[in-house]
């Protein structure tokens, strides 16, 4: 029974069709075949347009990401004085650097920073300037001027910070500070305002790496020298950040060093003698009008300002009443009183208005024509009868009074804008004002008034509305001393060894040749008898000289005094009192320097600032020039030897 159940279940079970299966299979895989073919083609293609149409494109960018351009800051040019001596150095620091797109947790990292080297909040405002204006992958300078023991600590746990690392960096180091800050200047960070400047003046990338700019005096005007060339180094890095080889390097070209024209001891001793007064004294070398000493008082010490000032200590410089941050031989405009008259009395030689014996009677006052107004003489009595030579030796007001009303305003001030005044001197530091030499178009444009005769009359005596700088002064005299040669004031020396010609405009710096021999030397005898005779303003603090001297005083006036007002320094405020004018030259015979000193406040020129002039004139002439001539006589002998051979 079990038996014919099983054999009709077998009836029943269908035949399998082999052949319909293989058709079946032969057609899932060719379908599969062709699939892959497809899916091959594809990736073919693509690797094509990879490795062959697109190459360049695609290993650019892998360059990209495992090679870097590294940039090599240049080495800052140093800074010397005229004989050699260092003035400014560059002082090598260790730094704690980051390339923050390989941080993680900014905030995190620094948190932990700290406690580890004492990163500040103001290390951190830093750092996101600096980042904002840095190429992505940079590293950056984070935490500056690390000690031994910050640098010990975070060597240490280095292994916790893959994209950090510390450094070397050269730091601008003063070696003498405050006695020579208006003129070095100093150099201090970056900031947005000079990455405008220097992407205009297409300069930025040479700034790559760099952290410091010129900012003031000759590190400003020479920065272009001093700075150097930027170069690179290209590396490959890994996924990290971190540097794994350099493939080649291309160094950077160091700037510069620079020599001066500045004396390091004249310039010191000048600013010791200034110690406790606002004031400032310049010193040229008539030959050339270059500078040996510019000091102004008080000063800086612009050390502070080299990796950022803090705001204590700017604030403190801000707020002095003594403007230590105001550069008085350049930038102060005082009225030049009677330091002008010599220049004025060629002027008025040359333009026929007077001659050497025309005679003015001086009873201590001079009143105007056709009206009652008195100008008065700083002599209350008068001078009496005084020609040009007296009026120079004893600074008779009265004989100048008459001498600007015949000349008039227009040729008074187109002759003294020939000797420098109411046009920059060309010095080579930008921190340099024009000050004023008034004229009938300027009053108008200013005040919006005309010009009266009154206003002539002041001006006549460096009065009213002129005002000068010391080293205006200074270079006026240096263009009487030279018969009317006009050179520019400057402090550059050399730069590598390569002599600098100073700028020198022709349409303000002509030479004055039309005066003649006789009219130039009529002002210096004038100034010679200031000095020299028994009657002269600044006899008194040139007694018993070794040498001859010209010079000539000036009391400035601060404010005016009515008409029947008397001046007394005793109830007046001192910011009230006179400013004291003294400028001189000597030797007499054969000028070696030329000097113009002004005291603020400090009263009468003769008496006040004359004694400083002679201090500065003793000490050159008598002590620093044959220091000098001593230590350049075995050079000057090995050359000679040299040029025997």
């Amino acid at each position: 029974m079990n038996l014919k159940k099983f054999l009709a279940q077998q009836t029943h079970e269908p035949i399998r069709d082999n052949k319909a299966e293989r058709n079946l299979f032969a057609r899932r895989a060719l379908v599969s075949f062709i699939g892959v073919l497809a899916l091959s083609a594809v990736l073919f293609t693509n690797l094509y347009h990879l490795q062959i149409v697109n190459y360049e494109t695609y290993q650019t960018r892998s360059n990209g990401n495992r090679i870097k351009l590294l940039p090599l800051p240049p080495t800052r040019g140093l800074i010397y004085d005229r004989y050699g001596r260092m003035l400014a150095e560059n002082l090598t620091f260790f730094g704690l650097y980051i390339v923050p797109e390989k941080v993680e947790n900014l905030d995190r990292t620094f948190d932990q920073l700290k406690q580890l080297v004492g990163l500040t909040d103001e290390d951190i405002e830093n750092f996101k300037k600096e980042r904002r204006r840095s190429s992505r992958y940079t590293s950056i300078l984070l935490k500056p001027d690390l000690t031994e023991e910050q640098i010990a600590r975070f060597a240490v746990n280095q292994y916790q910070f893959s994209s950090l690392e510390i450094k070397p960096y050269f730091k601008r180091h003063y070696l003498y500070g405050e006695p020579l800050t208006h003129i070095l200047g100093y150099v201090a960070k970056i900031n947005d305002k000079d990455v405008e400047r220097l992407k205009k003046a297409d300069k930025f990338a040479n700034y790559a790496g760099s952290h410091d700019i010129g900012k003031l005096g000759i590190e400003r005007y020479y920065e272009d020298q001093l700075h150097g060339t930027v170069g690179f180094e290209e590396v490959e890095i890994n996924n990290r950040g971190k540097v794994i080889r350099k493939l080649r390097e291309q160094p950077a070209i160091a700037g510069k060093s620079v020599h001066l024209t500045v004396d390091l001891d004249l310039q010191r001793y000048i600013t010791d003698l200034l110690a406790g007064k606002k004031g400032a004294a310049v010193v040229l070398d008539p030959k050339d009008s270059s500078i040996l000493a510019m000091v102004s008082t008080p000063s800086y010490d612009n050390n502070l300002f080299v990796g950022g000032i803090s705001g204590e200590n700017y604030k403190r410089l801000l707020e002095d009443p003594n403007r230590p941050l105001y550069g008085r031989v350049t930038q102060g405009a005082y009225p030049p009183a009677s330091t002008v008259k010599p220049f004025i009395a060629v002027a008025g030689l040359q333009e026929g208005v007077i001659t050497q014996n025309t005679t003015v009677f001086d009873p201590g006052y001079w009143i105007l024509p056709n009206s009652t107004k008195r100008f008065r003489d700083w002599k209350k009595s008068g001078h009496g009868y005084t020609d040009l030579n007296k009026a120079i030796t004893e600074s008779s007001d009265t004989y100048f009074y008459q001498l600007a009303y015949n000349m008039g305003v227009d040729r008074l001030s187109d002759w003294m804008k020939r000797f420098g005044f109411g046009v920059p001197t060309g010095i080579d530091i930008q921190e340099e004002t024009a000050a004023i030499m008034p004229s009938r178009e300027w009053k108008q444009k200013r005040y919006k008034k005309p010009w009266v005769q009154g206003d002539t009359i002041s001006v006549g005596i460096g009065q009213g509305y002129w005002t000068a700088t010391p080293l205006q002064v200074a270079k006026a005299l240096a263009v009487l001393v030279n018969n009317g040669k006009v050179n520019t004031p400057h402090l550059m020396k050399s730069i590598e060894g390569s002599t600098v010609e100073p700028y020198k405009d022709p349409l303000l710096y002509d030479d004055i040749k039309e005066p003649s021999q006789a009219y130039w030397d009529a002002a210096k005898r004038g100034m010679f008898n200031v000095v020299n005779a028994g009657n002269g303003t600044g006899r008194k603090p040139f007694a018993g000289t070794r040498y001859h001297v010209a010079g000539k005083s000036g009391t400035a006036q601060v404010f005016s005094l009515k008409e029947n007002q008397t001046y007394n320094a005793g109830a007046l405020v001192k910011e009230l009192h006179d400013h004291a004018w003294f400028i001189a030259y000597a030797p007499y015979e054969n000028p070696k320097m030329v000097v113009a000193v002004i005291l603020e406040n400090a009263g009468g020129g003769g008496s006040n600032a004359g004694p400083v002039v002679r201090s500065i004139m003793d000490y050159y002439l008598n002590v620093r020039l044959p220091q000098v001539n001593e230590m350049q006589k075995p050079i000057d002998e090995q050359e000679q030897n040299e040029v025997a051979e």
